[in-house]
């Protein structure tokens, strides 16, 4: 048991225009959704998507690349860690949200292909 750790791999279509903030400290760092997509079939022999969306957060080098080369639509593979905050919304509602702290991105699709992978 002790060789297991948190690991998240996904493969997926990015749901929004990275946000990108560059902090005090020089360091960059990217905020953006994935949709990852299973099929199956209902009881009925039709097929269905289930579909999950995944907060994705990049630091450093990797928001940089995000930055540059990451856009709606596009398919990624990323590779990370699940984590968990919270915080407090300004009418004094504490939130929770689980996130996914990646230090592994591929761009996935056609070289040069600048349309949506829909």
């Amino acid at each position: 048991m002790s060789t297991l750790r948190n690991k998240v791999q996904l493969i997926g279509n990015v749901g929004n225009e990275p946000e990108i903030t560059n902090l005090e400290s020089g360091k960059k760092v990217a905020r953006f959704s994935i949709a990852t997509n299973e099929f199956h079939k209902n009881p009925n022999g039709e097929k269905e998507q289930n579909t999950q969306w995944h907060n994705i957060v990049a630091w450093g080098k990797i928001a940089e690349i995000v930055e540059k080369y990451v856009g709606k639509g596009k398919e990624v593979a990323l590779e990370g860690k699940l984590t968990s905050r919270s915080y407090e919304t300004k009418e004094g509602e504490k939130r929770f949200i689980t996130e996914v702290v990646i230090d592994e991105i591929l761009l996935l699709g056609i070289k040069g292909d600048d349309s949506s992978n829909g």
